[in-house]
């Protein structure tokens, strides 16, 4: 805690993540709902409305808040697919015999050959837009970055002696992995995962924002910036919210994937 207090950088995405999760679950219906046409188009910020309105009569606040919820719906559900995929590809390219080590280990080198972005539009064009086939085309895409750091740490751990001690005294391949191995890799995929998560929100923006994504009449950061996009001469504004929170929520992101990678480097550790 005293080393978390000396790192303002992530007090700060640490604060901002826990306002947005609290504006993502309670905003969208709070004083409006994100989805009511209640009231003229293009309406200035108010005390009744405090953005202001969307070019339908919708509250720009409301709306904002539900994209925040999908965004980290979309980008929570991601990762936890990713890590779990990602760690057991891992373990198993280095512990699992060579005829299925390989294997998974050369496609995991094979799906870094494709643009993930690019790779994600394919996977969608097949399933069609909605929430759910973007979830699984950033799960496809976002496992093998995963999978390759997992492996690289588990062979570093392999040879270590309190894992090769457990092995001589009869511990099963399962006890020595579960027990001696992923307990070391939970800090720095913690580390990793936030960075992972702000990109997975910036993809899904991006999808969104090209009309594959979250459909209407479901908002997300993606598809208000790729509305705004069209009265941005009259109504500047409304182009500047969405991608405001986008901005500070992958700056918020990275802050904390910064912070917990230097409180659980041993290194930077011993420098305090």
């Amino acid at each position: 805690m005293k080393r978390l207090r000396k790192d303002p950088l992530l007090m700060i995405g640490f604060v901002f993540l826990a306002i947005l999760m609290i504006f993502a679950i309670f905003g969208p219906t709070f004083r409006h709902h994100y989805l009511d046409q209640i009231a003229k188009p293009h309406l200035p910020p108010s005390s009744q409305f405090w953005l202001g309105t969307d070019e339908l009569g919708r509250d720009i606040v409301a709306r904002l808040a539900f994209g925040a919820r999908i965004s980290l719906f979309i980008g929570l559900t991601v990762l936890a697919i990713s890590v779990s995929i990602g760690v057991i590809v891992g373990v198993a390219g280095v512990y699992a015999p060579k005829w299925i080590r390989m294997p998974l280990m050369r496609l995991t080198d094979g799906m870094f050959a494709f643009p993930d972005i690019l790779l994600a539009i394919l996977i969608i064009g097949v399933l069609k837009p909605g929430i759910f086939p973007v979830i699984v085309a950033l799960s496809v895409t976002g496992w093998p970055s995963i999978a390759r750091l997992v492996s690289t740490q588990v062979a570093s751990l392999k040879d270590r002696e309190y894992v090769v001690a457990s092995k001589a005294m009869g511990a099963s391949t399962w006890y020595v992995v579960t027990r001696h191995v992923l307990p070391q890799l939970w800090g720095i995929l913690m580390a990793v995962a936030m960075v992972d998560l702000a990109g997975t929100i910036l993809a899904e923006s991006t999808l969104s924002f090209l009309g594959i994504g979250v459909q209407a009449p479901n908002p997300s950061w993606g598809s208000m910036i790729n509305n705004a996009r069209a009265e941005l001469s009259s109504h500047p504004m409304m182009i500047v919210w969405p991608c405001l929170l986008l901005s500070a929520t992958i700056f918020a992101l990275n802050f904390v994937g910064d912070g917990v990678r230097a409180l659980l480097d041993p290194k930077s550790q011993k420098g305090h």
